[in-house]
């Protein structure tokens, strides 16, 4: 082969395929998309699990409203105890819903597709933060139901423009918070059925506390607790801020807990997610 055609193949060898420059490809924030997408559809085919965490909350709900409420005494002047109860049964829900996502994350680090995520330059925190993402809309779906069915059966909310976008901000801020505690139990339990279990923490925190009666009327050695637990100022913040009352900082310090929670949980499955794909 003469040294002019080695001089005309050697430019056509190098520039047949443009090299793949860093960072040209898809960002966190689209696999993130994608991956809060996928999480949606596997959890729309999980039909049981799904109707599960709708149904669930509702049920108590209504076993509160009919079945005990009439000998429970908040020591409130409420008209009926469902305006006292809501805002514990939405806090219950977005615990029930949230700890699915426990599960979802322990299925796939189990599957094995965490390997197939990695090879296609899809990071942790873009599979951990569609889990999450998946977990909000679901929750807020489940969080909609529970409030008109509460509508139904004579909850009558008083809030006002501003008392409602801090409702909605709180709740939305609890829902991430305890997806994302969620999603590093997931990468710690080492099959779903573990995981499942260890949501249970999570799912138990709004009964010691006022979401059901008053702290007051629980014994004195739990009030410790019960005063100063995350869950207690977020439904504090609810009920008044639906009922049109005075809530003074307690919103801010439900936030302040919820923004605490969730940077703890985002650390923690952050390296529990390192350690688990070493």
């Amino acid at each position: 082969m003469s040294d002019t055609a080695v001089r005309h193949r050697t430019p056509a060898r190098q520039t047949g395929g443009a090299a793949k420059r860093p960072g040209s490809g898809p960002g966190p924030l689209t696999h993130t998309t994608v991956m809060a997408v996928r999480a949606l559809r596997i959890s729309s085919r999980n039909t049981d699990a799904l109707i599960t965490s709708l149904a669930l909350p509702i049920m108590l709900m209504l076993i509160f409203v009919y079945f005990f409420g009439g000998a429970i005494d908040t020591g409130t002047d409420y008209d009926s105890y469902v305006m006292y109860v809501v805002p514990g049964v939405l806090l219950l829900s977005a615990g029930f819903g949230a700890a699915t996502t426990a599960t979802a994350v322990s299925e796939d680090m189990k599957g094995g597709i965490i390997d197939r995520f990695r090879s296609l330059d899809v990071g942790g925190t873009p599979v951990l933060a569609g889990h999450v993402a998946a977990s909000t809309v679901r929750n807020l779906c489940a969080t909609a139901l529970v409030f008109g069915v509460a509508l139904l059966i004579g909850f009558r909310p008083a809030a006002t423009w501003s008392g409602w976008l801090l409702v909605a901000v709180v709740l939305v801020a609890y829902i991430v918070a305890l997806s994302w505690i969620s999603a590093a139990i997931g990468l710690l339990a080492r099959t779903p059925e573990a995981a499942s279990g260890f949501t249970f923490f999570m799912s138990f925190l709004p009964y010691p506390s006022s979401a059901f009666v008053p702290t007051e009327k629980m014994p004195d050695w739990l009030h410790g607790f019960t005063d100063h637990q995350p869950i207690t100022p977020a439904i504090e913040s609810l009920r008044g801020l639906l009922l049109g009352q005075e809530v003074g900082n307690t919103p801010w310090t439900a936030l302040a807990w919820a923004a605490g929670l969730l940077a703890v949980a985002i650390a923690t499955s952050g390296t529990l997610f390192r350690i688990r794909t070493r």
